[in-house]
């Protein structure tokens, strides 16, 4: 809780914490609204393919234009402004640039802007879940061999999971569950970007705005995001996916408690320890009272009969028991609380959440019959959707990860909710990212 008192130290002594921006997007909008009102936090240089989208993310969020408008590098470093790029290899070989924000949505692109960040001995903060659930546990390896921070993004769901599943764990209650809500009914399983705007209300203005992606917004309603977010966690925590996949159990605030306990114990779990979803929806469409669609929750265990009065006694949340207990946090602001994590990289040389091993794997799944020669479009697409299973299954079912399952050709034909094997598509291209998942499965724990 001095995160911004030791900010304020560095920026009296004329060392701001010096930052570099991959990716001008939704995230990125955020991240560069607020940054601009943190003294001490300098976004030195920003990264994006695209440097007119880059100047109209500047722009949306309220930037002067001289604001962004140095020439290199050293000269946005020397006088306090932003240099735009459109190339991140120049960003990540700055030396002045303190901690890099990787924050494309690309997973090979992140992956491989994080391991020239950890080269170059600057901390990272993985925005990028896609990439950190395909190779964080052996980015966040490189990082700790090479003195640098591999870190969440603070404010996105995973980070917040994670900082929830810390305070049960140094409380000395038993963790029994952690999760996230989310708005899902078993059909959205089959959305596509032709059809995902009819799951949300944005009118039609919001939806031309620019920061509306069909693709990513279909990644959010089919579960392929809830996949990746929730077996990033278990990597993070320890914790562990389901065997066969998210279930996503309709539950409101009152409910956690009581849905997310063992069914050894009354609840639908398959053992303690597990990842899911509280979905916002029934299985009919219903809305679910008191749903959390937009927070974040842990589950746990009192270890003994005095504490469970105390849950009792100080009004927690409970089920019918009273052993266990459910904690949450009701919202996210996502890249308008990213600072949290650049400021404690940089001055605290501390994650806000970190893979430590691979534990589970987000993988791709069929969402409808397709024959040999179809190409699969990755996430968010028509073809595949994610679905979050242990690592040691991934491994044993050669399983393809859906961060490598965009513009790759079917070798035979699959089903329905069939996993896609690495054995099923053509591998062209990605060599290197291969090479590193299989690097990453001696860190793979069962």
């Amino acid at each position: 809780m001095n995160l911004s008192s030791m900010l304020a130290a560095r920026a009296a002594e004329g060392k701001p914490v010096r930052v570099g921006l991959i990716g001008a997007g939704k995230f990125g909008s955020m991240i560069l609204s607020q940054a601009r009102h943190i003294d001490g936090f300098h976004v030195v240089g920003v990264a994006d393919l695209d440097l007119t989208k880059a100047q109209a993310s500047l722009t949306r969020v309220h930037w002067e234009q001289e604001r962004f408008a140095a020439p290199t590098f050293s000269d946005a470093f020397d006088t306090g402004t932003t240099c735009l790029t459109d190339n991140a290899a120049d960003l990540l070989e700055f030396d002045g640039i303190e901690v890099v924000i990787e924050a494309t949505g690309h997973p090979t692109a992140g992956i491989r802007h994080a391991l020239a960040a950890i080269d170059a001995g600057k901390h990272v903060v993985m925005v990028n879940v896609e990439a950190d659930v395909l190779a964080g546990a052996i980015l966040a390896e490189r990082a700790r061999k090479a003195g640098v921070v591999y870190s969440m993004a603070y404010g996105d769901q995973p980070a917040a999971m994670c900082e929830l599943v810390d305070w049960v764990r140094a409380c000395g209650f038993e963790l029994v569950a952690a999760g996230k809500g989310m708005n899902f009914c078993p059909n959205y399983r089959y959305s596509t970007p032709d059809t995902v705007w009819d799951f949300f209300d944005f009118t039609e203005e919001q939806v031309n705005s620019g920061d509306f992606n069909p693709k990513m917004y279909n990644s959010f309603t089919d579960g392929t995001k809830a996949a990746i977010e929730m077996a990033a966690v278990a990597n993070a925590t320890g914790m562990d996916c389901p065997h066969d996949g998210l279930a996503f159990p309709p539950a409101g605030l009152q409910d956690l408690a009581e849905v997310f306990k063992p069914r050894t114990e009354g609840g639908q779990l398959e053992k303690n320890g597990i990842v899911d979803i509280a979905a916002s929806r029934e299985p009919d469409g219903r809305v679910v009272l008191n749903n959390i669609q937009y927070g974040m929750f842990v589950t746990f265990r009192a270890p003994n009969a005095y504490t469970r009065d105390c849950f009792n006694q100080y009004g927690l949340m409970t089920d019918k028991s009273g052993w266990y207990g459910s904690m949450w946090r009701p919202f996210h602001l996502i890249g308008l609380e990213t600072a949290i994590s650049v400021l404690s990289a940089a001055l605290r040389r501390e994650p806000t959440g970190t893979s430590r091993l691979y534990r589970a794997d987000a993988v791709a799944t069929a969402k409808g019959d397709f024959a040999a020669g179809d190409m699969l479009d990755g996430e968010g697409g028509h073809k595949v959707w994610a679905k979050a299973i242990p690592a040691s299954r991934a491994v044993a079912e050669n399983a393809l990860p859906i961060g490598l399952a965009h513009h790759v050709k079917l070798k035979r034909a699959v089903r329905r909710d069939q996993i896609v094997s690495l054995d099923d598509v053509e591998i062209v291209d990605d060599l290197d990212i291969h090479a590193l998942r299989k690097e990453q499965e001696r860190l793979l724990s069962t």
